[in-house]
């Protein structure tokens, strides 16, 4: 039972996600929900899978991001065993002529 009211609340949240329109809606929802810490942290997540799809090399993105090996790891395997989540936004991004931030 428990299990079913997290899904509910996480749900709630990715609802409220799909509701935001621009980007500045979107930088001001996170704003709101999430520490400094919070955001950095997922910001550099993501640069991390950026550069990972890249093609760049460990040590070169701990040099650039100074993400901890840890980091990257745990996006790498994100990346290779995940949920697609990155994937889709990579697609996205090529097919609109972007994936670069």
């Amino acid at each position: 039972m428990a299990r079913i009211a997290m899904k509910e609340k996480s749900d709630g949240l990715y609802r409220a996600i799909l509701t935001l329109k621009t980007e500045e809606e979107v930088y001001n929802f996170f704003q709101d929900l999430c520490t400094v810490t919070e955001l950095r942290a997922m910001e550099q997540r993501f640069e991390v899978a950026v550069l990972l799809n890249e093609g760049m090399i460990y040590n070169d993105i701990l040099e650039r991001t100074g993400a901890s090996s840890a980091t990257i790891s745990r996006v790498n395997r994100s990346l290779a065993f995940g949920h697609g989540g990155y994937q889709v936004f990579f697609d996205r991004a090529a097919e609109a002529g972007e994936g670069k931030e």
